[in-house]
């Protein structure tokens, strides 16, 4: 939390990539941007769109949406331009909104004026009401907005634990002897309108100030399990349409290597694109794995992955959106079987395939991870025990005491019936075997001097 950079803030030029930087904006969907409109100038004219804190994230094209165009003071309306971009960009994390603010509270804002075209930030606290607008008071002229600043995000002050959250955007600034500069005059204000006039006024944008836009528990656990191999090797989540938790979904899945859409997508693509990361031989080999994985065959030969070291995720947004989902559900339990890690995304809570995909795809995933697991805690406990010179390399003895322990906690889980008991205990078991692995790498750690 408390990030120092932000996907969601931009930096606009004006026509394409050569263009002049006229402006700032916000990123508040993976294709929906928030500006003012006398950046945009004209409802017809392109602007380029730029990632500037994150280089990763390639810059792209967009028009005002579909109403989208709120125009400034000289057209009687908020001076506020919705942009749609020519293709989304869903590996960038966009804003949250916040539709409360009150005086005193502190906010920044980052904007590209010139001679400062990477960026710059001016801080100050929220002051009183100016018609529809929002004053900000900075603590010295020098930080009040200038030129470029428009269409910047008005944001909360991130701290270790809070993210920066978008208040408004900066519209204007207006000093009393009327000169260019903020500092030439003896008094000078900031002026924002505030997300929550911005709701009023775009349905968009009020549905995103909702509470339960974002669902960033799941995305948090959802990041984690992306970036930690050491996570479950299948996981199966229900996300309903439309909801916080899909929002959430859609910002991550870009992460997956393979994608696939339930009722949608083919199943002899996917074997395809599946291929590209199986070592096999050239030749007539590709034919025979592609015909294994949609069934066909047996399989030519144990199939691995190219580079075991990163295995790949395969997303199914919608299994239960599948007319017939059992074909697909073994054609991922042959992924699954080749080192694939796999998000199983259902849209209602008990769809079509649930039963064969908890039996056939979660449950043997989670009985060999917890195997896995154990092995590892095996070999952590014996060299722990042979480096405090409990035993000799050569006469190990028992000295695997919990991994013991949780072996037998294993054993008893393969003879529980109940399929949802079953599931259960593994979980608890997996848990388990984290937290003492975890306990041993910290010891380790400490032992050589941590981290540098």
């Amino acid at each position: 939390m408390g990030e120092l950079r932000a996907d969601w803030r931009l930096r606009l030029r004006r026509g394409d990539a050569s263009g002049p930087v006229c402006g700032a904006g916000v990123l508040i969907t993976p294709d929906i941007a928030m500006t003012c409109a006398h950046v945009v100038r004209d409802p017809d004219d392109v602007m380029w769109v730029e990632f500037a804190e994150n280089r990763e994230i390639e810059p792209v094209a967009a028009r005002v949406a579909e109403g989208g165009w709120l125009p400034g003071p000289d057209g009687q309306g908020e001076d506020v331009a919705l942009l749609r971009l020519a293709s989304p960009r869903p590996q960038a994390r966009p804003a949250t909104l916040e539709p409360r603010m009150w005086a005193g509270l502190p906010v920044y804002a980052t904007g590209y004026a010139k001679g400062f075209e990477d960026g710059m930030a001016l801080h100050g606290t929220i002051g009183g009401v100016s018609g529809e607008w929002v004053q900000v008071d900075a603590v010295h002229r020098r930080e009040v907005v200038r030129r470029g600043f428009s269409g910047a995000a008005v944001c909360t002050r991130p701290d270790e634990r809070n993210s920066a959250r978008v208040v408004g955007l900066i519209v204007s600034w207006r000093g009393d002897r009327g000169m260019p500069l903020p500092g030439d005059n003896l008094l000078a204000f900031s002026y924002l309108i505030p997300v929550e006039r911005i709701a009023e006024l775009s349905p968009t944008v009020k549905e995103l100030i909702d509470p339960d836009a974002w669902n960033h528990g799941f995305e948090s656990r959802l990041r984690t399990w992306f970036e930690d191999p050491d996570e479950d090797p299948v996981k199966i989540t229900v996300v309903p349409p439309d909801s916080g938790k899909d929002r959430s979904l859609r910002f991550l899945l870009h992460r997956a290597g393979l994608r696939y859409q339930g009722g949608h997508s083919s199943r002899p693509a996917l074997a395809d694109r599946a291929l590209d990361y199986i070592a096999y031989t050239p030749g007539r080999q590709y034919l025979a794995y592609w015909d294994w994985l949609l069934g066909t065959q047996h399989s030519p030969g144990p199939p691995t992955l190219r580079n075991p070291r990163r295995p790949v995720t395969v997303a199914v947004d919608g299994l239960d959106q599948e007319p017939e989902p059992r074909p697909l559900i073994e054609l991922l339990d042959r992924l699954r079987s080749v080192g694939f890690r796999l998000l199983i995304v259902f849209r209602t809570e008990g769809g079509t395939g649930w039963t064969a995909a908890r039996d056939i795809l979660l449950t043997p995933a989670l009985e060999g991870h917890a195997d896995l697991l154990l092995t590892r805690l095996e070999g952590l406990e014996v060299n722990r025990a042979v480096q405090e010179g409990v035993v000799s390399s050569g006469s190990l003895g028992s000295e695997t005491l919990v991994a013991d322990l949780r072996r037998a906690e294993r054993r008893v889980i393969d003879g529980v019936s109940d399929p949802q008991e079953r599931l259960k205990r593994l979980r608890k078991l997996i848990k388990r075997l984290r937290t003492d692995i975890g306990f041993h790498v910290r010891t380790n750690l400490r032992s050589h001097g941590g981290q540098a």
